[in-house]
């Protein structure tokens, strides 16, 4: 019989999802599948059998935690949320027996989501190297002055502006930094780029969308900046730093539980009037 192996991250405050986990484990375990908590320090020596899955407890905040040390296994992710909005997450908290029946079943469906790679370069070289399922921010360091950026696409220079910086997104993260900076947005199977500005004071400073083949460049002319990862990764900037933004070879694979389509869930995540007042007023009569 073959082994089944389910892994785990969990929310840093244990007790907020104490219950529901201690709930996963035991049902998955009256099945035959074993579970195990993993963290930053997993790599693929970790385990005698990769995991099928990583399961996720936890709010967005938790799922981009758990992208950052298991992306590299190759192993689709499931998020359950416990926090608010959770866009990011498949399930919600009473969904547990309903997720113990698609890894039970195999019932789940595989859904491809883009990821960006992020470079500094400064001079001839290298100095930071990483990558992230929402975006990249480079942003102004003092509130009391802007950032100058240069925004080039495919080497051509397309856009200097003065202003608080810039996001460069995938869809994944179009309903997250880049939307609150007035990016439009993108369903998160879509295969494209997202440039959105931040307050930036120039007559054009429009968000653009791009082939995911194209590559970004952003060169810091003003005297510092930085670069924030997913929000939670950082990486200060100097003037003339370039930072170089391209689609990462290795996509993301979220597990799909639900039937329900990205629509509905923007619905009902943002509580969107669906309902014009006229159907509301013929309603009322």
């Amino acid at each position: 019989m073959t082994r089944r192996l389910v892994g785990l991250v969990l929310h840093a405050d244990y007790n907020e999802v104490k219950t529901q986990t201690e709930s996963l484990m035991s049902a998955l375990a009256a099945e035959g599948i074993e579970t195990t908590v993993i963290n930053e320090a997993v790599n693929a020596s970790s385990f005698d059998v990769l995991p099928e899955l990583v399961v996720v407890l936890g709010g967005d905040g938790t799922i981009l935690k758990a992208v950052e040390f298991t992306h590299a296994l190759g192993v689709p992710i499931l998020g359950v949320n416990m926090g608010r909005v959770g866009f990011l997450a498949e399930a919600e908290h009473a969904d547990i027996a309903a997720v113990v029946s698609a890894i039970v079943e195999r019932s789940w469906s595989p859904e491809t989501r883009v990821m960006i790679k992020v470079e500094v370069q400064r001079g001839d070289g290298i100095v930071y190297d990483s990558f992230a399922l929402n975006e990249v921010a480079v942003e102004k360091v003092s509130r009391q002055l802007m950032t100058e950026l240069r925004v080039s696409v495919d080497g051509s220079p397309l856009m200097t502006w003065a202003g608080d910086g810039l996001v460069v997104s995938t869809p994944t993260g179009s309903t997250a930094y880049a939307f609150s900076a007035g990016g439009p947005v993108i369903w998160p199977t879509a295969n494209v780029l997202l440039a959105v500005p931040i307050s930036a004071h120039a007559l054009f400073a429009k968000p653009i969308v791009v082939s995911p083949e194209s590559r970004i460049d952003v060169e810091v002319l003003s005297e510092g900046a930085m670069a924030t990862l997913d929000g939670r990764r950082r990486t200060d900037l100097l003037q003339g730093d370039f930072i170089r933004v391209t689609k990462l070879a290795q996509p993301l694979l979220f597990a799909r539980v639900h039937s329900s389509s990205f629509t509905q869930r923007l619905v009902a995540k943002f509580r969107l009037p669906t309902v014009g007042w006229r159907e509301m007023r013929e309603d009322n009569a």
